[in-house]
């Protein structure tokens, strides 16, 4: 298991890093003056060359990313001051340390990626369970159109229509807003519900489908037929056999949702206002802030890659038939 961890934590530093290289070169080769973006008004060609020295903008390419990278880990000294590590520079922008805004806008997004994911997976689990332990009834075909009909829907549409119904229409949620779950956990929690339902509806509908037809599959198998012939009960061989069997693939595919999740996670933000990573995100490329695009790049990526690591390293918890040499 150790040298497991080890090595996929190393691959996990190279793509971290093969991404934070394409991203920064990629964002020189775009037709821009960042400069341009700190100079305001009244711009003159001296005020930008003082601006470009302040920020870092006139070395070569390659040094400004190592400056950049080896920032975060050591710190980096600026005209403006020193910026100590992590340092992921200042916005082009607002002249505002970027690693505070990152620090700001995290929970945000943190909080509407984790909760989607608990809701999804607890009710697309559940209902493709049920599903499977009634299969051929009108139960298994009602959770079935269900799914359809849910994989067809979209986060934009839906939000809009959960705000005019359930919020402005019969009352029955606030409206959605973030407040730190460590100050008042009960208006987090209810400022956060309808960001959660509305992003894990179409995952809902995949994972139904997927752990119907695992467990469909898991049912017919030789050691779930043999269980059965020892005279265990239903419940000890849906749940201790074929349950347990048909999670390592599910398992596998929330691993490779986890970027999709952070993609719905940035609509679900513009559609329900919330300041989080997405919006920043967005922001950040509109306004040609490589700094703050990066770090978003950055925290992001990392998330994924750990939250992947975690994943695999849970397989041989899951299945003991898994090897992870």
């Amino acid at each position: 298991m150790l040298r497991f961890l080890l090595r996929r934590s190393l691959g996990a530093i190279v793509i971290v890093l093969l991404i934070s290289a394409i991203t920064f070169f990629l964002f020189f080769a775009l037709p821009s003056e960042p400069a341009l973006m700190s100079c305001g008004k009244n711009c003159t060609p001296d005020a930008i060359a003082v601006i470009n020295k302040n920020l870092g903008l006139d070395q070569p390419v390659p040094v400004q990313y190592w400056h950049y990278m080896s920032g975060i880990v050591t710190g980096r000294d600026f005209t403006v001051g020193h910026c100590p590590a992590p340092c992921f520079g200042y916005s082009f922008s607002n002249q505002q340390p970027v690693w505070g805004t990152i620090v700001d806008r995290f929970p945000t997004t943190l909080s509407i990626t984790l909760g989607g994911a608990a809701v999804f997976l607890t009710v697309g689990v559940g209902i493709g369970m049920l599903a499977a332990a009634f299969r051929g009834t009108w139960i298994d075909k009602f959770f079935s159109s269900l799914s359809l009909i849910g994989n067809a829907l979209q986060i934009y549409f839906v939000g809009v229509i959960a705000l005019a119904v359930f919020v402005s229409g019969l009352h029955w949620m606030d409206n959605p807003a973030y407040h730190p779950i460590t100050e008042n956990p009960v208006k987090w929690f209810t400022g956060m519900l309808i960001p959660w339902l509305v992003l894990s509806i179409i995952f809902i509908a995949n994972y139904s489908r997927m752990t119907r037809s695992q467990m469909i599959e898991q049912l017919a198998e030789d050691h779930v037929r043999t269980a059965r012939a020892k005279g265990l009960s239903r419940r000890t061989v849906f749940f201790r056999y074929a349950w347990r069997g048909a999670m390592a693939p599910i398992v596998t595919i929330f691993g490779i949702d986890l970027g999709s999740l952070f993609g719905g996670a940035i609509i679900t933000e513009f559609t329900f206002s919330l300041h989080g990573l997405g919006r920043l995100a967005v922001s950040s490329v509109s306004e040609t802030d490589l700094p703050t695009l990066m770090a978003v790049m950055l925290v992001g990526c990392t998330a994924i890659v750990v939250a992947n690591i975690v994943v695999d390293a849970a397989y041989a918890f899951i299945d003991p038939r898994v090897r992870l040499a």
